[in-house]
């Protein structure tokens, strides 16, 4: 995987184009946001998050479905259970994904943050492949963007409280911010095409 600050997309991960964005008002790429997802809730692999953020997911397949199918909303990137990557978003558009939000006394984070959605739900451990595909991904965008720190990554939880819960309590945060801190190391993840 490699991430192309010029073209904000990365090479090695499945592209998903999504017409969920559009252009950020500064170009400023300074906060990530980790969420999770999946479709139908707490059922994984499915290819159905695919399809939501790109319009095409069918309301009558789930009558979870039928409430959501109209939603326009993205994020920048998806990671499966078995740290499968894929990109709906390039880094220098907003992804809708942050909703009403405030990070730090500043509203409308997704004017200046990337989205990265996890497969899982707030209560169930997440995989050590999505940890290891997480870890690969944030490095690559922490090195390409440098308003990026591991002190400006937070959850969905952090910029709407009250409103979304996730990555919830199952996320293991002193896990990506130690092993951040720590420096590269070389982490082999799944990629598909």
């Amino acid at each position: 995987m490699l991430l192309d600050p010029v073209t904000g997309w990365c090479a090695g991960v499945r592209h998903c184009p999504s017409a969920h964005c559009n252009e950020r008002p500064q170009g400023e790429i300074s906060l990530l946001v980790l969420h999770n997802i999946s479709l139908p809730p707490e059922q994984f692999g499915t290819g159905k998050v695919q399809e939501f953020f790109t319009s095409g997911l069918n309301a009558s397949e789930h009558a979870y479905f039928a409430g959501i199918a109209d939603m326009r909303v993205s994020a920048h990137f998806f990671i499966e259970r078995d740290g499968q990557i894929s990109q709906f978003v390039s880094c220098l558009q907003r992804a809708w994904h942050a909703g009403v939000s405030s990070f730090a006394g500043r509203d409308n984070c997704n004017d200046f943050s990337l989205g990265i959605e996890l497969e899982g739900t707030d209560d169930l451990p997440y995989s050590e492949a999505q940890y290891d595909a997480l870890l690969a991904l944030v490095r690559q965008l922490l090195t390409a963007y440098p308003a990026l720190s591991v002190e400006r990554i937070c959850g969905h939880s952090d910029i709407a409280p009250g409103r979304k819960t996730d990555p919830g309590p199952a996320f293991d945060w002193p896990r990506l911010r130690t092993a951040l801190l720590a420096g590269p190391v070389a982490v082999a993840s799944p990629i598909k095409e």
